[in-house]
């Protein structure tokens, strides 16, 4: 099972630069969109049914043209879960999961802390969805969260780490929330086969940031230990350029 995260900044923007083409070759079981900025009565669906992917569901925030999250499979899940329930959390269209036989898929878009407004819905955000975590891996434990957490956990996952060391995505509090979470029962897929540094998943616009590789890793396929030993291989996919962000994958048996 080839399963894909891709915040993909808009995705009737990312469809424009030739996304439905790279989805086709990629071909995954299930892909997490985030950021889809969309509702789905704006999101050519036939096409993308046409790319392989007849099963489509979208949790679209109530804003128009902002946040948004979106899981297309090319197999029917048993179940659909829309949202987490709590109202802060859904009304910005943040967390969608899809339920299989034996292995649940979350696409989140955690909030990033753009301002100190923001931050504090984030941080909000951040603790209300721990929670709803420890609960929901009672009754299901196979569940691989996947997404753009808009934190990074350590500093090989940021290329200027004692630069931006006051600047949210790094702060303190957030690396020790996604580290706690992680302690809690799951494995960053891609750190469990990749060491190396400079390995990143999203770069600002400006400053050639891309050219340069002076980028983040902000986005992650977290799976629960309960999963390891199906685990195939983990990567990110640097040359899909459809986005300021770009895939990673998560492969299992």
């Amino acid at each position: 099972m080839k399963i894909i995260s891709y915040n993909v900044n808009g995705i009737r923007a990312a469809i424009t630069k030739g996304l439905l083409d790279w989805l086709k070759q990629a071909a995954p079981d299930v892909i997490c969109l985030q950021e889809i900025k969309a509702n789905s009565d704006q999101i050519p669906t036939e096409e993308i049914t046409n790319a392989g992917y007849p099963f489509q569901y979208y949790f679209s925030a109530q804003k128009k043209g902002y946040s948004g999250v979106a899981v297309l499979s090319k197999t029917k899940p048993n179940h659909i879960e829309y949202g987490t329930g709590i109202e802060h959390m859904d009304f910005e269209g943040r967390v969608i999961r899809v339920d299989f036989d034996t292995i649940s898929i979350m696409s989140l878009y955690l909030p990033s802390g753009s301002n100190l407004e923001r931050l504090e819905h984030k941080f909000m955000f951040m603790d209300d969805f721990k929670n709803y975590i420890d609960n929901l891996k009672i009754t299901i434990p196979n569940l691989v969260i996947c997404g753009d957490y808009n934190i990074c956990h350590q500093a090989i996952d940021i290329h200027n780490p004692l630069q931006n060391k006051n600047t949210s995505g790094f702060l303190p509090r957030e690396r020790t929330w996604i580290d706690q979470l992680i302690k809690s029962g799951f494995i960053d897929t891609f750190r469990h086969y990749n060491k190396e540094p400079h390995q990143y998943s999203w770069w600002s616009y400006r400053a050639g940031a891309r050219g340069n590789n002076k980028g983040w890793r902000l986005d992650y396929c977290l799976a629960n230990e309960t999963l390891e030993k199906r685990f195939s291989r983990a990567y990110i996919l640097t040359e899909a350029k459809h986005s300021d962000h770009c895939p990673v994958v998560l492969e299992l048996d």
